[in-house]
């Protein structure tokens, strides 16, 4: 059974993680999965001090169609994960049984 519900201005946000030009890493949340990766890749303004010594960044994750604060609460349980564990824990969010992710966003680079 399908509960997920549809993309509102409530549930709009995504959880993502990008895959370092290092090997590293990095989680974030926004409205807009493709601007924040080309503002991690310096392509627009913006984008995390983190990412801008490790680039270009692709995106390794994401799941979509949560509400502000259940995107919050999901990228600090995946900041709080090994390395190893932290793919797997989005791409169970995002739709292959557990949290109120709504689906997994597109692979963008």
């Amino acid at each position: 059974m399908n509960t997920r519900q549809p993309k509102t201005q409530e549930n709009r946000w995504s959880v993502y993680l990008l895959s370092c030009a290092d090997g590293t890493l990095y989680c974030g949340v926004t409205t807009d999965v493709a601007r924040r990766i080309a503002m991690h890749n310096g392509y627009i303004p913006g984008g995390a001090k983190y990412t801008r010594g490790r680039r270009p960044v692709t995106l390794a994750a994401c799941a979509e169609g949560m509400s502000r604060g259940e995107a919050l609460s999901l990228e600090t349980r995946i900041k709080k994960l090994p390395k190893k564990d932290k793919l797997l824990a989005l791409q169970h969010a995002a739709g292959h049984g557990a949290g109120s992710a709504g689906s997994v966003c597109e692979r963008k680079t």
